[in-house]
């Protein structure tokens, strides 16, 4: 007989379809980027027509799950600030940006390692200790990904190692956000938070084109715009909301190990739509870090945010 604690088989099914179907739709981001690079767009203009398509629907989401609920005090507009750049400005721009340098399979394998930085971040920030098995499985994952891009390098050169940066500085930036998001989460909810720190991210990718970039540069090609809608909608908005809703009837920890479908998805529409290449190197960093991440998150106690 199921255990009286297991979900009922119905919200099992249902969990395990949205957190896959979310998981893949997350995947389709970096191929729609890539896509994108090919109308000679940059990271600054893709990112914010991204964001503008992003800006109603997440402050659609703040609203709907602020009704009801206590009005936000200074000490939380401070935190949703504070999250919004670094779990969903930062990671994202810095993550455009080396999708400019390396593939797409590389850059979600290197996004894959997020649970491996906040178990770091939890031992330098909150002295949590990490156990032998954790760290063997953390070395067996970055092994994974030194394995791709060592064999990536080879035909990108030294952009390889910029892009390969860039985008691990976007995961370091998502685990920050990770690890400070705990307490908010619990008291402002996780559709409250994740609208309005992303509506806060979307304002400021806005205000960055502004900056940087003169107005004749939102002159791009038509294919540009319907790739940021798709992006914005079937990529960023959508996902959010089925992951959320699949860790309601998954639990965090389920909905996670799940998520494993996201990097294989990635490389199979790279190889597929990009023409991405596909060989033993790929399918054995894919294996060593997929195989690291899982025991890091079948064996470790959950972090902050998480």
């Amino acid at each position: 007989m199921p255990s009286p604690s297991a979900p009922p088989v119905p919200h099992l099914a249902t969990g395990l379809l949205l957190a896959s179907a979310g998981s893949i739709a997350f995947s389709g981001k970096a191929i729609i980027v890539k896509l994108a690079y090919r109308h000679g767009v940059d990271a600054v203009t893709l990112i914010m027509y991204r964001m503008l398509f992003a800006l109603p629907l997440f402050l659609a989401l703040a609203w709907w799950a602020s009704r009801g609920k206590a009005a936000l005090t200074g000490k939380d507009w401070l935190g949703i600030v504070g999250l919004g750049f670094t779990g969903y400005y930062l990671a994202s721009f810095l993550d455009f940006w080396g999708l400019q340098y390396i593939s797409a399979s590389l850059e979600r394998l290197i996004l894959y390692l997020n649970p491996t930085l906040v178990l770091v971040l939890g031992w330098f920030i909150y002295k949590r200790r990490i156990s032998t098995l954790q760290a063997l499985a953390m070395a067996v994952s970055y092994c994974g990904v030194l394995l791709v891009f060592g064999h990536e390098a080879g035909f990108q050169g030294p952009n390889a190692v910029l892009g390969a940066l860039l985008v691990f500085g976007s995961a370091i930036s998502y685990a920050i956000y990770l690890v400070y998001s705990g307490e908010l989460v619990k008291r402002l909810g996780s559709l409250r938070l994740v609208g309005l720190a992303t509506s806060v991210a979307c304002a400021l990718c806005l205000l960055q084109f502004v900056v940087l970039r003169p107005l004749s540069a939102a002159e791009v090609a038509p294919e540009v715009i319907w790739l940021s809608l798709l992006n914005a909608t079937l990529c960023t908005f959508a996902p959010v909301l089925m992951v959320m809703m699949a860790i309601e009837r998954l639990g965090a920890g389920l909905a996670a190990q799940t998520g494993m479908i996201g990097p294989m998805s990635t490389i199979a529409m790279g190889v597929l739509i990009l023409g991405e290449p596909f060989n033993g190197w790929i399918v054995a960093g894919t294996v060593l870090v997929l195989a690291g991440v899982f025991l890091v998150t079948r064996f470790g106690k959950p972090a902050a945010g998480q």
